[in-house]
C-alpha cells in the first residue's frame, strides 16, 4: 500500500485556503445564447484543464490583482461567469444573469512544491490538486460555474489552475479569454479585442438535446483502463526544422503544397507513437486532429468568435503501411485530410450531426489512436499578468485517454514546440528510449 500512502502524502501538500466568486465588474442584465452544432458534442467531455505557473513572490497581492483584472475582464467575457441552461424546447444555451454566482476563485497553499518539480514533471499526477474540477463533466455546469480558477502559493512562485467548461469554448477562446485578463491585469483599461459573442451567426439550427447526468458520474481519474503516463518532449527549432525537412525531402507525388510545421510534426508522433506501439502490419492506425474552422466556414468568422469552431478531423492507415512507407506517405494523409475539411465539408458534417445528433466522449477518437489538442500557435508563454512570462504551461488530466497529444509554443521561443503525450505505460517507456523520435540536436 506503499502508493497509497505517497499518494495521500501528495495530496495533503496543497491545502484548499478559501473559496469566493469573482462577477463582472458592471450590471449586464439577463443574457441568453443557444449553443449551436460546433459547441454540443462536448458536453459529454470533462472541463478543459489548463495549469500555469510562475516564479514570483507577494502571493495574496498577486491574487487580488487577479480578481481585479478578472472583474474588468469579465464585462467582455461574461458568457464565462454564468450557466448552462436549457430551455422548455430541450436546446441548450448559455445563460448569464447578475444575479449568478460568476466565476469560482478557489485559494490554496502548497510550499512542499516548487517551480523546478513542476518544470520537471513529466505526468499530471502532481498538478492534480492544483486545478480544480477533475472528473467533472462539461454538462454539470447547468449548476457550477463555468470557469473556475485555482491560485495556489508555492515554495518560490504561484501556480494557476484553470478548470473551462469546453461546451462553450475551444482553445482559440481559452487563450483569447487569458491573454485579455492578463493584459488588464498589466495596466490595460480595457480588452484589446473583444470576443465575437453572436455564436448563432455560424449556425443557428435548433438542436433538441435530451442529455441528462449520468446516475454516478465518474469522479476523480477519467482515465480508466490501461495504465496511462504522460511526458512532455521538448523539440528545439533545431530538432523542427529537421523532422520537416526530412518529411519534405521527396515533395508530395500529386505536386500538392509543401508539408506546413504542423502536418510534419504529425506525421513525426503518428508514425513513432505507432512503431512504440508495436503494432500488428495490419491493425489500423486513427490519426486525429481538431481543426480551427474560423476561415474554412463560409462566411469566415473572426479570430474572436468566442465559442467551439473546431471540427475532429480523422484519417485511418494500417500500421504496416504506415510504417514501411516514407515519411510523405502518412504526412500527405494528414495534409488531405486538412486540405478537403473545407466550407462544404463542414456544412455537410454539420447537416449529418443535427439529424442524428451524437455525443462525443472524450475517447471516442478512435482506434490506435493519436489525436492532437491545442496549437503552437496559441501565444501561452505570453500570459504575463505583470509578473513574468509563465516558467510553464501544461494541460490537466482531464480528457486524457491512450494517444492524446497536446501541441503547445515551446519554451524557448521561436519554432520550437512542447510535445505533451498520453501513453500506455510499456509505449511510452519505448517512446522515450526512441532516439529517432527524441531527437535531441
Amino acid at each position: 500500500m506503499a502508493g497509497d500512502s505517497g499518494k495521500k502524502e501528495e495530496m495533503s501538500k496543497v491545502k484548499i485556503i478559501s473559496t469566493s466568486h469573482v462577477k463582472p465588474g458592471k450590471m449586464i442584465g439577463r443574457k441568453e445564447c443557444q449553443l449551436v452544432t460546433f459547441d454540443l458534442p462536448y458536453l459529454a467531455f470533462y472541463y478543459n484543464q489548463k495549469l500555469l505557473f510562475y516564479k514570483c513572490g507577494e502571493f495574496e497581492e498577486k491574487v487580488e490583482k487577479l480578481k481585479d483584472g478578472l472583474r474588468v475582464v469579465l464585462e467582455e467575457f461574461y458568457q464565462l461567469a454564468g450557466k448552462l441552461g436549457k430551455g422548455e424546447d430541450g436546446v441548450f444555451r448559455v445563460e448569464y444573469d447578475d444575479d449568478m454566482d460568476g466565476v469560482e476563485v478557489v485559494e490554496a497553499t502548497a510550499m512542499e512544491i516548487g517551480i523546478e518539480e513542476l518544470a520537471a514533471e513529466d505526468g499530471t499526477a502532481s498538478f492534480k490538486d492544483l486545478i480544480p474540477y477533475n472528473g467533472v463533466l462539461n454538462l454539470e455546469g447547468l449548476h457550477r460555474p463555468l470557469l473556475s480558477v485555482q491560485v495556489t502559493k508555492l515554495k518560490d512562485g504561484v501556480a494557476m489552475g484553470c478548470a473551462f467548461n469546453h461546451a462553450i469554448l475551444d482553445g482559440t477562446s481559452t487563450w483569447h479569454f487569458m491573454s485579455s485578463w492578463a493584459q488588464i491585469c498589466s495596466g490595460s483599461n480595457s480588452v484589446s479585442v473583444s470576443p465575437f459573442l453572436e455564436r448563432t451567426k455560424v449556425r443557428n439550427t435548433r438542436v433538441k438535446l435530451d442529455l441528462s447526468l449520468p446516475p454516478n458520474p465518474v469522479n476523480g481519474d477519467a482515465n480508466q483502463g490501461p495504465q496511462l503516463r504522460e511526458k512532455l518532449f521538448r523539440f528545439s527549432e533545431a530538432a523542427i526544422d529537421k523532422i520537416k525537412s526530412k518529411v519534405n525531402s521527396t515533395p508530395p507525388s500529386d505536386s500538392s503544397k509543401p508539408f506546413s510545421t504542423f502536418q510534419s510534426l504529425a506525421y513525426h508522433v503518428w508514425h513513432h507513437v505507432t512503431l512504440a506501439r508495436e503494432l500488428k502490419p495490419q491493425d489500423y492506425t486513427v490519426f486525429t486532429l481538431f481543426a480551427d474552422c474560423r476561415k474554412r466556414v463560409d462566411p469566415p468568422m473572426p479570430e474572436s468568435y468566442f465559442g467551439n469552431l473546431i471540427h475532429a478531423i480523422f484519417t485511418v492507415t494500417a500500421a504496416g503501411l504506415l510504417l514501411a512507407n516514407p515519411p510523405q506517405f502518412g504526412a500527405s494523409l494528414v495534409q488531405k485530410a486538412i486540405e478537403a475539411h473545407n466550407a462544404k465539408a463542414i456544412e455537410e458534417r454539420n447537416k449529418e450531426w443535427e439529424a442524428a445528433p451524437k455525443i462525443f466522449e472524450y475517447k471516442d477518437a478512435g482506434v490506435n489512436c493519436v489525436a492532437v489538442g491545442s496549437s503552437p500557435r496559441f501565444k501561452v508563454y505570453d500570459v504575463d499578468f505583470g509578473w513574468g512570462k509563465p516558467e510553464g504551461v501544461r494541460s490537466g488530466s482531464n480528457n486524457r485517454f491512450d494517444g492524446m497529444v497536446y501541441l503547445y509554443q515551446g519554451k524557448s521561443g521561436g519554432r520550437s514546440i512542447d510535445v505533451e503525450i498520453a501513453l500506455e505505460a510499456g509505449a511510452l517507456e519505448k517512446l522515450e528510449k526512441d532516439k529517432e523520435f527524441v531527437l535531441e540536436v
